[in-house]
């Protein structure tokens, strides 16, 4: 992986993520995810996400209540959710919004920038290339290891809206756009 010169990161604060869910999924493309090892940083932009909007989402893990599995989804914003589907895939969402609302936004996928070298088209790709499992469920995202940040670039880009993956049960929410991603970027995990 080639080092890119970026311009200094700022920490995203709290009340980034204490806002409207679907606001927060478009606005943290183009923002960078950073997990420090051992003094070395790995980095990753965020080109992909999925807003998942709380208990009444039929697509959300909070849809079936608070449980011992979702009670990080229910606040306080800005911290992250991890959890393993299909034995296999760590998957990690960020908390927003009021505590006791249950949503959050998954991380689809990310463009290595930085001390990357595994893919990361999928969100159990990206926690695999992030060795991101587990243990950093119920972790604030506002610590010194690992954070999402701004490198103050405010670039416009265009964000494309496509109905989620894997969603088929939820009925209703199957169908709604709450999946973005950057338009043309190489990194998505799927048209």
């Amino acid at each position: 992986m080639q080092r890119v010169k970026l311009s200094p990161m700022k920490k995203l604060p709290r009340a980034f993520y204490d806002r409207d869910t679907t606001m927060v999924a478009q606005e943290l493309l183009g923002k960078f995810i950073i997990h420090k090892i051992d003094g070395l940083a790995r980095i990753g932009k965020i080109v992909e996400t999925e807003a998942y909007l709380g208990a009444h989402d039929l697509a959300a893990h909070s849809a079936r209540g608070l449980t011992p599995r979702t009670q990080v989804m229910f606040g306080p914003p800005g911290y992250a959710y991890v959890y393993l589907i299909y034995g296999i895939h760590y998957c990690l969402n960020v908390v927003t919004e009021s505590t006791g609302h249950a949503s959050a936004v998954l991380l689809r996928a990310i463009e290595p920038i930085e001390n990357i070298d595994h893919r990361t088209q999928g969100p159990g790709l990206l926690c695999k290339a992030l060795n991101i499992n587990k243990k950093f469920n119920g972790h604030d995202l506002l610590s010194d290891n690992f954070y999402i940040a701004t490198d103050g670039l405010e670039l416009s880009v265009k964000i494309v809206r496509k109905p989620r993956i894997g969603v088929d049960y939820a009925k209703h929410w199957a169908k709604k756009r709450l999946r973005f991603y950057i338009k043309n970027n190489l990194f998505i995990s799927k048209l």
